[in-house]
């Protein structure tokens, strides 16, 4: 009865605590002052602490400038670094200069410098946390129509994935210099890089020549009509990478991919059994039609055993759910990266995807939400997506077989968001597929000559590059093993679109 009486009366409720949003302006005080007295201090923390991770604007503004100062190799301290701050701004009775002077003379150890770094930066994450918190909630007490549970639920994992990364929960702009500082980084990277590559190496070195590697956060598109091996290129390209995997250890305890990578395989129209069954096929020489029918000797058998072993050890992940929307596969490649790390998706193929659209929509309208998609999903993850596609029928009731981008299944979306589109063309294919009935034809001879010239190997059309050229890439084809390599001889490999 009292408690009825207490929510009915305003005047009995009791008065709400006043919460505060956790920071620590101490600790900013002493860290700041650590790093006007001693430099050394700032590179302690300039690897997981930002601006933004600072409570206070003026503290923001102090941390920012000596940042820029000391990256150019110059001093900061309370002299140099008073010119690019407000004169006019007062902190109580003390001007900006005066309170830089105060932060110096107070200044702690270096160091307790990395200390109060991870303090300032656990509270700035708190704060990011009830803020998205408080946006849920207020979200899901509106319940507006353009945002239903399943939209809200998908954009809240995205701003958690974005806080557990990168210890920001927003876009925004980033300053040029940032941009600058980034970029340099990619060219020292591929510098130490097996190959010297800026991305991440295919394995197939006439490839990697052409497109410099794989490139983080591109949407690769691979496609090819239906026997041309598409799958088994990538295939080739995931196992590659995810065998020549090599971690290296970060400052802050996580690892990142010095070589190879972590590799994510949405395998959409195979299942995990029958990809593994080709990668064996691949990798040991052995037929996977042999393999299926245990028509294998006990030499062969062996190799199989030692190389299953092999791959228990190579991170290559394999999700074989059929119809997965772009939604389902954006959230279960931020589990994947959380707990394994992730550096490459595969997706076989984008036509067995579903977008979230109704079905009574236009299906091009719905390829176009899934390209749109994965080239966002590859931007927030930070790596190269590579999402196989399949060709329209027109290629056929053609003469020149040869694939183009106006061939692409609704190719539009697909065409416009790819950075890479990729063509696999085998014309051993349909050359084996015109040879004459009766080998007393006088054809027989001719065809036998082009079968011959043709007979294992593919092209890989580069038909769209925006990092690079386009042209051809000529590579040998294993058809019994469904493997490509390169061309043995180096001539032969590649030329330039005129």
């Amino acid at each position: 009865m009292n408690d009825v009486a207490r929510r009915l009366n305003p005047a009995q409720q009791a008065e709400p605590n006043y919460r505060e949003a956790p920071n620590n302006i101490e600790a900013e005080q002493a860290l700041l002052g650590a790093i006007l007295v001693n430099n050394d201090a700032f590179y302690r923390v300039s690897d997981f602490l930002k601006p933004l991770h600072f409570h206070e604007g003026l503290h923001r503004k102090i941390f920012e400038v000596a940042g820029d100062i000391i990256r150019m190799g110059k001093t900061a301290n309370p002299v140099t670094i008073k010119t690019f701050l407000p004169a006019d701004q007062k902190v109580g009775d003390l001007t900006v200069a005066q309170y830089l002077a105060r932060l110096a003379a107070e200044a702690v150890s270096i160091i307790n410098a990395e200390d109060y770094g991870r303090a300032i930066y656990d509270l700035a994450l708190r704060r990011a946390l009830i803020q998205i918190g408080e946006d849920m909630v207020n979200i899901a007490y509106d319940a507006p129509l353009d945002m239903p549970p399943q939209a809200q639920i998908e954009d809240t994992e995205r701003r958690l994935f974005d806080l557990a990364e990168n210890g920001r929960y927003d876009g925004g702009f980033q300053s040029f210099n940032d941009a600058v500082a980034l970029a340099v980084d990619m060219a020292g990277a591929a510098f130490e890089r097996d190959g010297n590559l800026s991305g991440i190496s295919t394995g197939i070195v006439s490839l990697d020549s052409k497109m410099g590697g794989l490139q983080r956060s591109d949407l690769i598109i691979l496609a090819g009509r239906p026997g041309m091996g598409k799958t088994s290129l990538a295939t080739n390209i995931a196992w590659n990478i995810a065998a020549s995997y090599e971690p290296e250890v970060m400052p802050d305890g996580s690892f990142k991919a010095k070589n190879g990578g972590v590799v994510g395989f949405y395998s959409l129209e195979m299942s995990s059994e029958q990809l593994a069954t080709r990668i064996m096929s691949e990798q040991t020489e052995v037929s996977s039609s042999k393999i299926r029918r245990g028509d294998i000797t006990e030499h062969e058998f062996e190799k199989l055993v030692g190389f299953s072993q092999t791959m228990q050890k190579v991170p290559l992940y394999i999700d074989q759910t059929g119809g997965i929307s772009i939604a389902q596969l954006a959230a279960r490649a931020r589990r994947l990266k959380r707990q394994r790390g992730l550096d490459c998706l595969v997706v076989d193929y984008v036509q067995l995807m579903t977008g979230s659209k109704k079905s009574g929509e236009n299906r091009v309208q719905e390829i176009t939400e899934i390209t749109t998609g994965l080239k966002a999903l590859g931007k927030e993850l930070n790596v190269p997506i590579v999402a196989l596609s399949q060709l329209s029928r027109q290629v056929e009731s053609r003469d020149d077989k040869r694939p183009q981008l106006s061939d692409l299944r609704e190719s539009g979306s697909i065409e416009q968001d790819a950075d890479v589109v990729l063509f696999v063309f085998r014309e051993e294919y349909y050359v084996k597929n015109m040879e004459p009935r009766d080998p007393a034809d006088p054809k027989y001879t001719e065809w036998e000559a082009q079968m011959e010239k043709v007979k294992g190997t593919a092209d890989v059309i580069i038909a769209k590059q925006r990092h690079g050229p386009t042209g051809t890439v000529k590579l040998a084809f294993q058809a019994e093993f469904t493997r490509f390599a390169d061309l043995a001889d180096p001539s032969f490999i590649q030329y330039e679109e005129p």
